[in-house]
C-alpha cells in the first residue's frame, strides 16, 4: 500500500499528541482554536503542502497531511501554538502512510478516545475537513479517507454497542457528582460556560440529578439564554459571578478560554465547594486549592473513571475492528485502482484512436459500411480488453509496477 500513497515525493504523515502521554497542561499549550487552524492551513498552502487535516479536541491535537518530512508538520504546529518542539517531542507520536491511515480510523471511530466509544470526535473531523476544503488544502486521497472513516464510525455506532450507555466527559462529570455529593437535588449548581461540553453536562445533570434550580452564566448572555430556554434554567449576568459562586455548592466550568477564568479571588465563602473544570486548557487556576473548603477536579481525572459502562464496551472492540478492517481494505482497493487508473485511461484512449482511424478507413472503402454497428462492437471489445488489463493489475500486486511499465511500453502510452 505504501508506495502509491506518495504524492510528488511526499508521504502521508500523522503528527500529534494525546491524553495518553501529554497531561492537560501540555495539551493546553498545543490546543488550536478555529482561527489558529485557519492560519495553519493557509501557511501549509503557501508552503506547497498538498493536503492537510488539523484536529484539536480536549483529548488531542493532530495534523494529518502530505509532507516530504514529518518535521514540516511539527514546525507548522509549534509555530502556531504555545508549545515548543522540545515539549512536543517528549510526548509526541509520528505515523507514516498505512500506519497514519490506521491511526485516523482508530481516532475517528472512538477506539482511541479517552472514554472508549465517545463519538464526538467524528463531528470534529468533519469540521476539520470542511476547513481544509475551504482553504483548498485537500486532495482526493484525504477526501476519500475522511469519508471512509465517517462510514466506519456510522457502522460501528449502528452495528455494535460500543457506545451503549451514556458516554463522554459530560456524563463522567455527572457520575462523579452523583457518587460524591449527597442530596444532589437540593444543592445549588452553577454552570459557567455554554460550549458543547457545558451543554451536554447540563442535559445530563437535569436528566440524572432531578435538580430544578441550576444556574447558568456565560460571558455572552444571549448564548446562555438560548441554552437555558432549551433546558429551563436560571440565567444570571456575568457581572454576578462572585455572588453566584458564593451561593453554589457545585461549580462546573466549561468556558473553553485560553487562560483561567476562575481563580481563588472570585471565591468568598467558607462552605464546601466542588469545582469541576471541563476545559482544555484548564480554565480554573490551581490557586483555588489553597482554600480548604474547595475541591477541584479536572476532566483528566474524570476520564480515568472506569465504570461498568466502559467495561461492557470493551467486549465490542473486536467487532469494531472488523468493521474498520473491512472499510480500510475497500479504501486500499481504491488506492490500488488510483495507482494504475491513468495507464488504463491512456490505454483506452489509444485503442479508441485506433478504432476511430480504422472505422474511418473502412467507411471510405465500402459504400454500405455500417459505421454505427462497427462502433458499438469495437467499443465493447475495447471495454473488455481494458477490463482484462485492470483485473490483471488488481490481482497481480507484486508486479503491478512492472506491468504498468510494460503496458506503457507496448502501447507507447503517455499518461500524464
Amino acid at each position: 500500500m505504501e508506495p502509491h500513497l506518495r504524492a510528488r515525493g511526499t508521504n502521508f504523515y500523522t503528527i500529534g499528541l494525546s491524553y495518553k502521554k501529554a497531561d492537560a497542561e501540555i495539551r493546553g499549550r498545543f490546543s488550536i482554536s478555529d482561527q489558529v487552524k485557519d492560519g495553519i492551513l493557509k501557511q501549509a498552502k503557501n508552503e506547497g503542502i498538498e493536503a492537510l487535516l488539523v484536529t484539536s479536541t480536549c483529548n488531542r491535537t493532530e495534523l494529518h497531511g502530505f509532507a516530504q518530512h514529518p518535521f514540516q508538520l511539527i514546525k507548522l504546529l509549534c509555530e502556531h501554538t504555545n508549545g515548543t518542539v522540545e515539549e512536543f517531542e517528549k510526548v509526541a507520536y509520528v505515523h507514516k502512510n498505512s500506519k497514519a491511515v490506521a491511526h485516523l480510523f482508530k481516532v475517528g471511530t472512538g477506539l482511541d478516545s479517552q472514554i472508549l466509544g465517545d463519538f464526538e470526535i467524528i463531528s470534529q473531523l468533519k469540521l476539520s475537513f470542511k476547513a481544509s476544503k475551504k482553504v483548498g488544502v485537500t486532495n482526493p486521497f484525504l477526501e476519500r479517507l475522511i469519508n471512509a472513516v465517517i462510514q466506519a464510525s456510522k457502522r460501528i455506532k449502528n452495528e455494535t454497542e460500543i457506545s451503549s450507555g451514556a458516554t463522554s466527559v459530560s456524563f463522567a462529570s455527572v457520575q462523579y457528582i452523583l457518587k460524591n455529593v449527597e442530596n444532589i437535588s437540593e444543592k445549588n449548581i452553577l454552570l459557567f460556560g455554554t460550549g458543547k461540553i457545558g451543554r451536554n453536562t447540563c442535559e445530563n445533570l437535569i436528566k440524572h440529578t432531578k435538580n430544578d434550580h441550576i444556574t447558568l452564566i456565560n460571558r455572552t448572555k444571549n448564548k446562555a439564554e438560548k441554552v437555558a430556554g432549551k433546558f429551563n434554567l436560571i440565567v444570571k449576568d456575568y457581572a454576578n459571578i462572585q455572588s453566584e459562586i458564593k451561593n453554589s455548592d457545585i461549580l462546573i466550568v466549561a468556558t473553553g478560554a485560553q487562560n483561567p477564568t476562575i481563580s481563588k479571588q472570585l471565591i468568598h465563602s467558607d462552605k464546601p465547594l466542588l469545582i469541576l473544570d471541563l476545559s482544555i486548557p484548564k480554565n480554573v487556576s490551581e490557586n483555588v486549592t489553597e482554600l480548604s473548603n474547595v475541591t477541584l477536579v479536572h476532566l483528566d481525572h474524570l476520564s480515568k473513571m472506569t465504570d461498568d459502562t466502559l467495561q461492557k464496551r470493551k467486549q465490542y472492540i473486536p467487532q469494531a475492528e472488523e468493521i474498520i478492517e473491512e472499510i480500510k481494505s475497500e479504501f486500499n482497493d481504491w488506492l490500488e485502482t488510483r495507482k494504475f487508473a491513468p495507464t488504463i485511461r491512456a490505454l483506452k484512449n489509444k485503442l479508441t484512436t485506433m478504432k476511430d482511424m480504422e472505422i474511418n478507413l473502412q467507411r471510405k472503402k465500402y459504400a454500405d459500411f455500417d459505421e454505427e454497428q462497427a462502433d458499438i462492437i469495437s467499443s465493447r471489445i475495447i471495454q473488455k480488453i481494458t477490463n482484462h488489463f485492470a483485473n490483471h493489475l488488481k490481482d497481480d500486486h507484486t508486479a503491478a509496477n512492472e506491468s504498468i511499465e510494460l503496458i506503457q511500453k507496448v502501447f507507447q502510452l503517455q499518461n500524464k
